[in-house]
């Protein structure tokens, strides 16, 4: 009797939460947050997160951050999970900024991080620029287009040797008068890293000139 073929076994891939990203280090190392199915929300990848966060790691311990377009939150609860003492979450969606709260009180973070839900420009326009900021991380959804008035509004509320984080599908101009401190690009995003003209950059660890070399994680992240 002629029996069929064996199908060859397949190893089993290890399972990943859908619909989630994770903090890749400091005190909450491996929690994952969640990621709605939202339009415009694309969050920062764990590779280009853990990248960024090499960068600053001088700057983060006792900072005070703010997380701009927040969406999942995972750069502003990756800064504080990294050491910064405050950070702010604007998120204009309703439903997500309930969604950050909750992964604040599940953190127990309460007393160091601040979800706003508003409109990031209102909210801006809205600020006292004596309480500002010490790194902030400006990541808009793609298709709107906000990379330049939201820096307009966001550097007045920048400490003058602050650090801003932009990532955006292609090269944007950065903000005059700073630095271009580090750059890397994927298939899918470019993302600098600037450092500003203020006097309290010198010394600081970590502190590069202008012309450092872009890093490319384009063979790690290949187009899909």
């Amino acid at each position: 009797m002629n029996r069929p073929p064996r199908r060859p076994r397949t190893q089993a891939k290890p399972a990943r939460a859908p619909g989630s990203v994770r903090i890749v280090g400091g005190r909450w190392r491996g929690t994952r947050l969640p990621v709605p199915d939202l339009e415009g929300l694309r969050p920062t990848s764990d590779r280009v997160r853990e990248t960024l966060f090499n960068w600053l790691q001088p700057a983060l311990p006792g900072s005070r951050v703010l997380d701009l377009f927040a969406g999942s939150g995972a750069l502003g609860l990756e800064a504080v999970s990294r050491g910064a003492a405050q950070a702010v979450l604007v998120e204009r969606d309703p439903a997500q900024a309930a969604c950050l709260r909750e992964a604040v009180r599940r953190l127990q973070a309460d007393g160091r991080v601040q979800v706003v839900q508003d409109d990031a420009l209102r909210w801006l326009a809205g600020m006292d620029p004596a309480a500002g900021f010490d790194i902030a991380f400006l990541d808009p959804p793609f298709a709107a287009g906000l990379w330049q008035p939201a820096l307009q509004a966001l550097l007045p509320r920048l400490a003058p040797d602050g650090w801003l984080y932009l990532e955006s599908p292609d090269v944007q101009p950065g903000p005059p008068g700073w630095t271009l401190h580090r750059e890397l690009r994927t298939a899918q995003a470019h993302a600098a890293l600037y450092r500003g003209p203020g006097p309290g950059r010198a010394g600081v660890p970590g502190d590069t000139p202008d012309n450092e070399r872009a890093d490319t994680l384009a063979a790690a992240n290949p187009a899909p």
